[in-house]
This record gives structure tokens, C-alpha cells and sequence, in this order.
């Protein structure tokens, strides 16, 4: 690695804009010097009726707060990628309106899927995509917005934001019954999903295997995006291993909690498989919540400790491409080639866990971490958009229908899944049905 990697090669910058905005964001809060909250649009209604916990469109509009956030939003993400594309070598001239444009695109995004009936349901990411290939599939994706299509610079850099939110302390709070259910379960799911993929079906896209089998047994589209780039998947794969996720995230999130009731499940356990087994954390919470408290307390301490799970994964998938699947002949991969594969950005995301986990929550308080956490989030997620928006905009859908194989991504994914909650359903029993070891009290969640 050389001194011109650090500043001029994505995964790098993407690690340094990461921490740039993890920093301001931790002096924000703990000083209070000022506010650098991003914009968030709350769920609105139109007209006057109350909803609860929805506002009135027209309220949230005339607020100067949200819109001096959205300033601060755009300016603070348009500066640090504008400079990041400099860095590149890459023409900002090009780059600015191409920018402003897909940060346009992506207010829309998240202005629709704030409604509140929309955001009941599905997720903004479903909503970036669908905007993004209803207009590459229509009017086609102009070339002058191109420059701006920079999906794996905006998700890395999201991915970093999100490793402050990793708490290794959330493995204390679940202890060993959740280590079981999800650091146990998760990689036979992937080992199992990679030997059916490519050795049953017979599925020769084997980056999209692997970011599918990772997209199905960890959390959706962060597994996804982590693997995929370790894998060096492109991104028609990463669309369709994230469009097969949400689409069957929004069944089980509906389904799931019904079939847990019907058939008698304490709400411990529902919510510990809700957690295993649900792919995007804000479904798992909506599915946990509808079995009550402690049901989605159990579903989200079982997913956070499931997420720890992303980087680990993401390195191992490298290491396991480098040495044997993309190895030619009798070629020598030595611990150099390793790391030149090796997505530079998952440093980037163990680091802010741990000084999030040992730095920061130490000197602070829980609630500190948690307000450092709540303007972090709105980063990544802005990020995380600009990505999805990114990757509706650069695929189209007679790519994603020669990706499916004649259906079998489709049965990769159905049998992974029903594996995955079998697996899961077991491990669940096994640690929190009574039969085997004591039933942990409720206290644990608090």
C-alpha cells in the first residue's frame, strides 16, 4: 500500500469521508457547539386529520428546521464526495450537476416513502430502486447524470457511518442465547446456500451466489453490499440479490408474526426468530412489534448481534475468492494479492464498532451514543440511498431477467431461506423454549 492508495483509491476515501462524518457528528452532540443533524422527513399525512405519529405534510413543509437540515445534508455530502471524486482523478465539472440532480432524485425517494401508509410497509430502499429503474426502463438514464452514478462509492461509505451503530456490547445483553441463534445459525445458512447454488443448480455467477446467500442468512441489503464487494459482484447482482430480499422481507414481515401466533410460539421465542430470520432490521422491528415488547426487543438484540457478523463475513469472502475461487491454474495467491482484494472499507467499519464500543460508550453514556447515533444514522442512510437510486439508474429489466437463470436465483433463494428458518427455529427452541436451558427474564432486554 502506498501513500497515494490513502487518497486516491475508493475503498480509502470512502473510510476517510466515513470517519470525517463520524467525527462531526460525535463533537455535535457531545459539546453541543452546533447542530449537524441531517435531514429526516417524518411520516406525514395529507391534510389536517391526526394520524398517530404521522404529521401533516403541509406542517412538516413550513418547518425552516427541516429545510436548514436538507442544506446541511446536500452541502456536507456534496462537498466530501465532490472532493473524494477530485482525489479520484475524476472530472468534478461533470460530477457537481450530476450530483445535485441524483440528490434531487433521492429527496423524492425519501419524501415518498415517508407517507404513512407507504412507510408501513415497505422500506425506502424499495422505493429508491423502483424510482431508479422506472427511469433507466422509460426515458433511459441520461448521459450528463452518469458522473453521479457512483453506487459502490456511496454504499461503502454508508457502511462505514453504520459500523459506529455495531455495538459489540449488544452481545453482554442476549449473552450466549443469542451468539447461538445468530452467530451459529448465519454461516452454516451460507455454506449450505453456496454448495446448493453452485453445486445442485448449478449457478455459474458465483459473486451473486455468495452476496444472495449473505443477503439471506445476515441482513438483507448491508450483507449484500458488504459481500458483494469482497466478491467483486457486479452490479446487476447486487440489484437482483437486493430486489429478491425485499421483495420476500415484506412477506415474512407481514406473514411471519401471523403464523408465530397461530401456531402458539411464546412471544421470546417469535421475536428471537423474527431477529434470525427477517433480512432488513427496520422489518424485523415492525414484525417484532407486532407481537409486543418483549418480542421486539428479543427480534432486534438477536439482529444487532447478527450484524456484527457483516465485516467478519465480508473479509472471509475475500480471502476465500483470492485463494480459491477467482485463482487461475498455478497461480501463487500470496498475502499481498489477499489484501489488494480486500474491501479497504470493512477497516474502516470494525474500527468505528470499536471506538463506538470501547472509546466512545466508556467515556460517555448509553444515551450520548445513542443521540451520536440518531444523526449518524440519517448519513447512512442518505448515503445508502444516493446508492439504491444509483443502482435502479445503471440497471435495466432485461438485465435483471438473464440474471435469474431460467429461476433458478429464485429457487436459490426460496430453499435458502426455508433452510435458514428451519436452522434458525431449531437454535431458537433449543436455547429459549425452557426445554434445555433456563428461559432468560425480561430484565435481560432492558
Amino acid at each position: 500500500m502506498t501513500n497515494s492508495d490513502l487518497l486516491k483509491k475508493e475503498d480509502w476515501l470512502a473510510v476517510w469521508i466515513g470517519f470525517i462524518v463520524i467525527a462531526v457528528g460525535c463533537v455535535s452532540v457531545l459539546t453541543g457547539w452546533f447542530d449537524f443533524s441531517a435531514a429526516k422527513f417524518s411520516t406525514w399525512v395529507i391534510g389536517e386529520e391526526g394520524v398517530k405519529k404521522a404529521v401533516p405534510l403541509a406542517e412538516q413543509l413550513g418547518q425552516w428546521i427541516f429545510w436548514r437540515k436538507l442544506i446541511v445534508t446536500v452541502l456536507v455530502l456534496g462537498i466530501l464526495f465532490t472532493i473524494g471524486i477530485k482525489l479520484q482523478g475524476e472530472n468534478v465539472k461533470k460530477y457537481i450537476p450530476a450530483f445535485i440532480v441524483l440528490f434531487v432524485i433521492a429527496i423524492i425517494v425519501r419524501f415518498v416513502s415517508a407517507e404513512f401508509t407507504l412507510n408501513r410497509y415497505l422500506e425506502w430502499a424499495f422505493w429508491a430502486l423502483l424510482i431508479g429503474l422506472l427511469i433507466s426502463n422509460t426515458v433511459g438514464t441520461p448521459e450528463w447524470l452518469k458522473p453521479a452514478i457512483r453506487t459502490e462509492f456511496y454504499i461503502k461509505t454508508g457502511l462505514v457511518i453504520m459500523g459506529f451503530s455495531v455495538l459489540f456490547s449488544n452481545i453482554a445483553k442476549f449473552g450466549l442465547y443469542g451468539l447461538g441463534i445468530a452467530w451459529v445459525v448465519t454461516p452454516i445458512v451460507i455454506i449450505f446456500m453456496w454448495w446448493f447454488g453452485t453445486k445442485v443448480l448449478k449457478i455459474g455467477n458465483k459473486p451473486l451466489v455468495i452476496t444472495l446467500a449473505s443477503a439471506t442468512s445476515v441482513c438483507g441489503t448491508s450483507a449484500a453490499i458488504a459481500t458483494g464487494a469482497a466478491a467483486k459482484a457486479k452490479k446487476e447482482d447486487l440489484s437482483l440479490a437486493i430486489s429478491i430480499s425485499i421483495i420476500f422481507t415484506i412477506l415474512m414481515m407481514v406473514f411471519e408474526p401471523m403464523i408465530i401466533r397461530w401456531v402458539g410460539m411464546s412471544n421470546l421465542m417469535g421475536g428471537a426468530l423474527i431477529g434470525g430470520t427477517v433480512d432488513s432490521t427496520g422489518a424485523v422491528v415492525l414484525a417484532g412489534n407486532a407481537l409486543g415488547p418483549e418480542a421486539e426487543q428479543a427480534a432486534v438484540l438477536v439482529k444487532s448481534i447478527q450484524n456484527i457478523l457483516i465485516g467478519f463475513i465480508a473479509f472471509f469472502v475475500a480471502v476465500f475468492f483470492a485463494l480459491k475461487v477467482d485463482k487461475t491454474g498455478d497461480q501463487n495467491v500470496g498475502a499481498g494479492e489477499i489484501w489488494n482484494r480486500f474491501p479497504k472499507f470493512i477497516i474502516g467499519f470494525f474500527v468505528a464498532s470499536l471506538v463506538a464500543s470501547f472509546i466512545v460508550l466508556p467515556m460517555t453514556s448509553g444515551a450520548e451514543v445513542k443521540a451520536i447515533n440518531g444523526v449518524l444514522d440519517q448519513y447512512k442512510s442518505w448515503a445508502f440511498v444516493l446508492a439504491f437510486t444509483s443502482i435502479g439508474l445503471d440497471t435495466n429489466f432485461k438485465a435483471l431477467a438473464k440474471q435469474m437463470q431460467g429461476g433458478k436465483v429464485l429457487w436459490l433463494y426460496v430453499v435458502g431461506q426455508l433452510f435458514n428458518i428451519a436452522l434458525t427455529l431449531f437454535a431458537v427452541w433449543f436455547l429459549l423454549s425452557g426445554v434445555v436451558f433456563d428461559i432468560p427474564v425480561l430484565d435481560t432486554f432492558k
